[in-house]
């Protein structure tokens, strides 16, 4: 994946548990789980928001760009 998250690491920098911040922020501990492993599609600006609220970051403290082109789904180009 082109976007690493970083979540876990903001939330040992603030002494958080993820529990704390699903209770804050008002999702389940496991779309939690699903967006700290890397594995979510994608996130609400409403829910980010919410967590860069409560861990006092922004959401560059959050998603990180690995530099490569993650073109998932989409099919070969075949201009010849």
């Amino acid at each position: 994946m082109a976007i690493k998250i970083t979540l876990d690491e903001a939330l040992k920098k603030r002494h958080m548990t993820s529990k704390e911040l699903c209770r804050l922020i008002g999702i389940t501990e496991a779309n939690l789980s699903i967006l700290r492993s890397g594995k979510a599609k994608g996130v609400r600006f409403q829910t980010l928001n919410k967590i860069c609220y409560y861990l006092n970051c922004s959401p560059g403290d959050l998603l990180q760009f690995d530099g490569e082109l993650n073109e998932e789904n989409q099919e070969e180009n075949t201009d010849e």
